[in-house]
């Protein structure tokens, strides 16, 4: 597997910029790329990437994408003067060219390949591109938006023809609808095309019908296009969560792509002139941590736009931070999706359900108005009226942390050094005397018998080093599972923290008390535990993995993770006890998503000491590499069903889970 993290960069790509007054075009400073570089290196960022040099993208490879005559016009501005220069410009909507431009756009396509070759090579595993001029908006013919060339289709065609990829995806998180990607893939079915952008009913640039949500794609490429139209601002970090748990990831894993490219504007974050939105940086490190989970974790971010200095520059270095394995930072604000977020939610899934098979079985759609009259939606956008750059100054000191110096522990077990990855640090046991005083006097309740003494050893050493943040997280294993769990939970409690989540995979004997909402425990058996009803901090979830494949990602991605984020824990507990109903890749998947919440802090305890499971979890929780999910499987009716009766149960108190209204 493939590791380190590659930043492109070239200070020359700065020269690119505006001679003349132009106040539409006035905001594309080459400080976009320099202050965010910046920053980067005084979050100490820098010297820990690969660096990879930059060049120039040939003439053939922007031939990929663009016709001779656009290439031809790009080139013969070098040797213009300023009048020239601006006669040009005013052929095309909002771009200027420079003398310099021709150079500093041929190194951003060059850069965009260097990038897609360091992680198909296996040089890295991931990497970002700091690139000018952007390129989404610009098409085959014609320079557009501040876009001379398209960086990301040309990366993706190029990645298409050397490496023979078949599925590649692009997200385009820019404010702003990357209409020229759109163009050049609408009939492509090897390339998923998903963009949100400031729409406003068509009233916001670019202004076309085509970048509303039922623009699906045309053609053989039918299904493959993704617009999700935001028709508000003031859009806030739980919106952009949403739209990622109930639309990109479920078609994303269903697609199964080989590559994902970002077209990273940060335009869409708080401050910005553009966007007008009020999503924070660290909402940035929880989508990159998403899609870090695709593609066996090949990822490459490349810059769009973003035109508020400090909030573009600390945007980049949350995303670079997380492409490096850092743990993610607790997301803030209210973790409920706003009403119009909702509404465009659920007419893209509208509007794709005949193209995928994770919406075979969703049900007919209410209107809107009656969803409002049933879940009683409360508007609440607003924009922020704040100095943003004191904001953020304040903000990233409130959720940026030190990072724990070892980021995954277990307990020595015979051979256990011989299997486990190389990351993981081997750790003493608490001896039997310390096990002892500590159970006697918090515990005694649950501890009957001396002889599960021992098996708490491992259980207490490892959950205080989590706690004290001497390690980020953790893995024992346990011969009684919903013991340690059940400890675990009282210990982290009585540590001081206010809201543990528990997820147990398996039949879960010992069920704590969970009415003061310290506990939040989400069981997933293969039979209701006898006496145990559902309430809002105890949810059972009926589930069998299928044997075909894992269609384990619908009740991740459309109930566990949404019922997550809304709960938003500082510690989570991971215990897979007996009679397991899930195979290793959905408790992998599972491990995976859930290092996004609570600083990555993960207990996780296993009953079943099978080494390629002890395996498979200590991976996961290092995140040095993507767990193997298995084949993707739609789950069936029965199971969509239960989703959804769990969703119309919980979906007041949960408010993540109401995008799906009440639908899965």
């Amino acid at each position: 597997m493939a590791s380190g993290t590659a930043l492109i960069y070239d200070e020359e790509m700065t020269t690119h910029k505006l001679l003349w007054s132009d106040p539409i075009c006035d905001i594309e400073v080459p400080e976009r790329l320099s202050s965010s570089y910046e920053q980067l290196r005084s979050y100490h960022l820098v010297e820990r990437c690969v660096h990879v040099p930059v060049r120039e993208g040939s003439e053939e490879e922007i031939l990929l994408v663009h016709s001779l005559e656009h290439l031809e016009v790009a080139k013969s501005t070098q040797t213009m003067n300023e009048e020239e220069l601006k006669r040009v410009s005013e052929n095309y909507d909002a771009f200027f060219f420079h003398p310099s431009t021709y150079r500093c756009a041929r190194l951003a396509v060059g850069a965009s390949l260097q990038l897609v070759d360091a992680v198909m090579s296996g040089e890295v595993r991931n990497g970002m591109a700091l690139v000018r001029p952007p390129g989404h908006h610009s098409q085959r013919n014609t320079a557009n938006g501040f876009c001379l060339f398209n960086n990301v289709a040309i990366a993706a065609e190029y990645a298409k023809l050397k490496y023979g990829l078949q599925r590649i995806l692009i997200v385009d998180w820019d404010v702003h609808h990357g209409q020229g990607t759109q163009y050049i893939f609408e009939e492509d079915p090897s390339v998923l095309y998903f963009s949100w952008h400031r729409y406003e009913h068509q009233e916001f640039w670019p202004s076309l019908k085509e970048s509303d949500y039922d623009a699906v794609g045309l053609g053989k490429g039918k299904g493959f296009n993704i617009n999700l139209p935001w028709n508000k601002v003031g859009m806030g970090n739980s919106d952009y969560l949403a739209a990622f748990f109930h639309v990109l990831l479920p078609m994303a894993f269903e697609f199964d792509p080989k590559l994902v490219i970002v077209s990273s504007g940060y335009d869409s974050g708080i401050g910005d002139p553009e966007g007008q939105m009020n999503a924070t940086p660290e909402v940035f490190a929880h989508l990159t941590h998403f899609l870090m989970q695709l593609a066996n974790g090949k990822l490459c971010v490349i810059l769009e736009g973003g035109y508020h200095l400090k909030s573009l520059g600390e945007s980049v270095c949350m995303t670079v931070k997380t492409l490096l394995g850092d743990p993610v930072p607790l997301i803030t604000g209210e973790m409920a999706p706003c009403l119009s977020a909702v509404e465009s939610i659920q007419n893209v899934r509208a509007a794709h359900k005949p193209y995928w098979k994770w919406l075979v079985y969703e049900g007919s759609f209410f209107s809107f108005k009656q969803m409002l009259l049933i879940n009683g939606f409360i508007q609440k956008l607003k924009i922020l009226k704040i100095n943003t750059k004191r904001f953020l100054e304040l903000h990233m000191k409130n959720i940026l942390f030190p990072v724990p110096p070892i980021k995954t522990a277990t307990t020595c077990s015979e051979g256990s050094e011989h299997f486990l990855p190389e990351h993981v640090q081997l750790v003493k046991e608490m001896d039997k005397t310390e096990i002892k005083a500590l159970t006697s006097g918090f515990y005694a309740d649950l501890v009957k018998e001396d002889k599960t003494l021992l098996s708490l050893g491992s259980t207490f050493v490892i959950l205080d080093k989590i706690l004290k943040k001497e390690v980020c997280n953790g893995i024992a294993a346990s011969p009684t599972a919903a013991l340690s769990a059940a400890v675990a939970l009282r210990h982290s409690v009585r540590f001081g923290f206010q809201r543990v989540l528990c997820v147990f995979v398996g039949d879960m004997q010992m069920i704590p008390n969970t009415e003061d909402g310290k506990m939040l425990i989400i069981n997933i058996c293969g039979k209701e535990q006898p006496g145990k009803a559902s309430c809002k901090h105890y949810i059972s979830l009926n589930w069998k993995e299928d044997a075909e494949g894992n269609d384990f990602f619908s009740a991740v991605l459309g109930f566990i993770l949404p019922v997550a984020y809304s709960y938003q824990p500082n510690l989570t507990v991971i215990a897979v006890g007996p009679n397991r109903n899930l195979g290793i890749s959905g408790i992998s998947l599972l491990i995976a998503l859930l290092r996004g919440l609570a600083e990555s802090r993960i207990f996780a305890v296993v009953e079943d000491t099978e080494k390629s499971l002890m395996q498979s979890v200590a991976k996961a929780l290092v995140g040095a590499s993507t767990p193997p999910f298995g084949i993707y499987v739609p789950p069936t009716q029965e199971k969509v069903n239960k989703i959804k009766a769990l969703r119309d149960q919980f979906q007041q108190e949960w408010k993540m889970l109401q995008c799906s209204g009440k639908f899965f």
